[in-house]
């Protein structure tokens, strides 16, 4: 499976800040909207960076609770990791466990495309296992 046909499945919806936005205004965002994190991108739509939950814990953990108030640029990891859409399944966990990242954004064309998790990565593989387990049920079954 590629990272183009998850996107096809879940949707190229990405959810986005700005790098003057506050870590509260970010935190919020993840709250309500159920999610790990969002790409910082500026105002032509480039990528700059990218804030996780664990990016925020850690902003609060180094500067209290007024690092709530601060720009989500201080926090954020610069250094984004991406995918493209014909990246395998198989690339994805690999970039993923080298660098220690559950969220990659998709770069198109040279723009943001989209969004995958882990938990993307994860659902497909066992969808696909299931699907692979159907599939010989049903060969053993016709072939007895």
């Amino acid at each position: 499976m590629t990272v183009a046909q998850i996107l096809n499945a879940k949707g190229r919806a990405v959810v986005t800040a700005g790098p003057g936005d506050t870590v509260l205004a970010v935190a919020q965002v993840l709250s309500a909207k159920k999610i790990g994190a969002v790409v910082i991108v500026d105002a032509q739509g480039r990528i700059g960076g990218i804030v996780s939950e664990r990016d925020i814990v850690r902003a609060v953990a180094s500067g209290g609770a007024q690092a709530l108030e601060k720009s989500v640029k201080e926090f954020m990891t610069s250094s984004v990791k991406t995918c493209a859409p014909r990246d395998t399944e198989a690339e994805l966990m690999s970039l993923m466990t080298e660098h220690r990242v559950r969220h990659l954004p998709v770069v198109e064309a040279g723009k943001l495309g989209g969004m995958i998790s882990i938990g993307d990565v994860v659902k497909h593989r066992i969808e696909a296992i299931e699907r692979e387990a159907e599939e010989m049920k049903s060969y053993i079954a016709s072939s007895g």
